[in-house]
């Protein structure tokens, strides 16, 4: 493992804290910028799935079989997190998410998402390029849409 490659990259939502903690840690929340469905047990070693594909077969819907580990309302929590079905040499593994949540006034939040855990080799780099463009060009800015225009309607 290589303990000191991790992802670490923040955003300002245009919302209230709690607003920014709802959206992240209920299955609504998730839903109006994250994903099409989640399946959310928000305690520590409750589920946190995130199912990109509902509709798919088990073990092909997205981020399945993950836990929280750590809450802290509404500042911050952290989760396991897993690669795509697309690599699945990877995939078996788990990785950690911590998201924190800090106050910038009445309606502005700094998200930072933290992600680390990061194995070694070709399938590993794959997977952290991946997450790297996916928080960064894909769930954050989501999340700041969001809150500017409203929930995404998936199609």
């Amino acid at each position: 493992m290589d303990s000191k490659r991790q992802i670490c990259i923040s955003i300002l939502v245009p919302a209230d804290v709690e607003s920014v903690w709802q959206a992240w840690t209920t299955e609504d929340g998730v839903r109006s910028f994250f994903a099409p469905a989640a399946s959310i047990d928000l305690r520590i070693n409750g589920r946190y799935d995130i199912f990109f594909n509902p509709a798919g077969l088990p073990g092909e819907r997205g981020a399945e079989n993950q836990f929280i580990l750590a809450l802290e309302k509404p500042f911050f929590f952290s989760f396991t997190w897993n690669a795509p079905p697309s690599m699945p040499l990877v995939r078996s593994q788990h990785t950690a998410v911590s998201i924190y949540l800090e106050s910038q006034g009445p309606k502005r939040t700094l998200v930072t998402v933290v992600h680390n855990g990061w194995g070694q080799g070709e399938h590993w780099d794959e997977a952290f390029e991946y997450f790297e463009y996916a928080w960064g060009s894909v769930v954050l800015p989501q999340l700041v849409r969001r809150f500017q225009s409203g929930p995404i309607q998936w199609a």
